[in-house]
Parts: C-alpha cells; sequence; structure tokens
C-alpha cells in the first residue's frame, strides 16, 4: 500500500499515528511523510524556541527510527498557515506523483490553527484517495469531540513511537516526560476499548476497503 501521513511540524506524525506508520513500513509499504511547516517557532516574547535546521535534523531522525525513506519538508511559517490553493496544491502534487492510496493527516477539530489549516488543505487535496484517517496529535481541548471509531493495533510498534518521540530532543526537553507519558497512557486506554495492549484512534473520513 502506499501511504502519506501530512503534518503541520516536526513530531505531529510521530505523536499522533507514529506506530501506525511504523506498521505500514514493517509490512513493506510504500510510506511519505510530509511536513508542512519548517517548524521553528518564537514565544511571545519573540525568544527562538526552535530553529528550523534543528526541527529537520530531528524530524530526520524520527523518520529513520520508524522507517520511512521518503520525509518531505515544506516551508511554510509556523503558526502562520493559511488555507489555500498552494498549500492545497502541494499536497496533491504528493498524492499524484506517488499514487497515494491512504492518507492520515490531523483532527479538522484541532483547535491548533496549523493543524485545522492542514487537515482542511488534506480533505480538499485527497478528494479522490479511497482512504483517509484523521489523527489527534495534542491534548488540548476543544469544543469539537474527536469521536475515534477506528482504531490500529500498535502493540508491536510502541516502543519504535516512543523513540522517534523523543528523536525530537528539542521539543522532549521543553515538554518533559509528561508529553510522552500522555500519549502512551492514551494508546493503552484507547488499546483497551480493542482488547489489545496499545492502539492509535483515528476520525475516518472515508475507508474503502
Amino acid at each position: 500500500m502506499r501511504v502519506l501521513a501530512v503534518g503541520a511540524h516536526f513530531d505531529d506524525v510521530e505523536l499522533g499515528c507514529g506506530g501506525t506508520i511504523a506498521r505500514h513500513t514493517a509490512t513493506g509499504d510504500d510510506v511519505t511523510i510530509y511536513i508542512v511547516t519548517n517548524s521553528g517557532f518564537t514565544n511571545y516574547a519573540q525568544e527562538v524556541i526552535r530553529k528550523p535546521e534543528i526541527a529537520l535534523e530531528e524530524g530526520r531522525m524520527a523518520a529513520k527510527i520508524l522507517g520511512v525513506d521518503n520525509l518531505i519538508c515544506g516551508d511554510y511559517p509556523t503558526n502562520d498557515l493559511k488555507w489555500n490553493d498552494d498549500l492545497a496544491r502541494s499536497i496533491i502534487k504528493i498524492i499524484e506523483e506517488n499514487d497515494i492510496e491512504i492518507v492520515y493527516t490531523h483532527w479538522s477539530g484541532d483547535i491548533h490553527v496549523d493543524h485545522q489549516v492542514v487537515a482542511r488543505a488534506t480533505i480538499a487535496a485527497a478528494r479522490h484517495v479511497p482512504r483517509l484517517l484523521m489523527y489527534r496529535s495534542n491534548y488540548y481541548e476543544s469544543d469539537v469531540l474527536f469521536a475515534g471509531r477506528f482504531y490500529v493495533d500498535i502493540t508491536s510498534t510502541l516502543e519504535q513511537k516512543k523513540r522517534a518521540i523523543m528523536a525530537h530532543e528539542s521539543e522532549y526537553k521543553r515538554v518533559g516526560k509528561k508529553w510522552l507519558r500522555f500519549f502512551e497512557n492514551q494508546n493503552q486506554n484507547d488499546g483497551q476499548m480493542i482488547g489489545v495492549d496499545f492502539a492509535e484512534r483515528f476520525e475516518i473520513l472515508k475507508y474503502l476497503k
């Protein structure tokens, strides 16, 4: 299967569907990851929190851990994404050039504006792709319920997912172990819903068997 995972920033894919991506690569599927922004950002005081070159280096390491060779890096600015034809076309180009059969992207109800924009652009770009699933990659509350009903057993790839998350050292140092612990607990809870140790959960927009 030819797979595309789209993320707004380096680490989003790892957090939201890293275990699932590792499963794809383990079975020989052809996986592409597209990160839309350069992932560098500053805080409200204009202090540099993450440099683009550091984010890229860490992203490449994480992709390697997940077994992904085809990592495509966009250069859109972090926290300033706009839903427009240019962004959608960048995703369409990847879909068509790689003959993508399944797409993973952000949940459209996410309160992070970059995540919302990437979700909407991906939905538009993947209108002819037969399978489209949306993941959640943060722990912020939203006024919309994340109603994930599509589960993937990631028991065999959880440790691989954790290593990929920790490859983003600049972010891991900033947010601490609670960041990793939250997602591991979430994956454990989701696993209990389907009778396995760990699972990732997705909102399903469409899925052709």
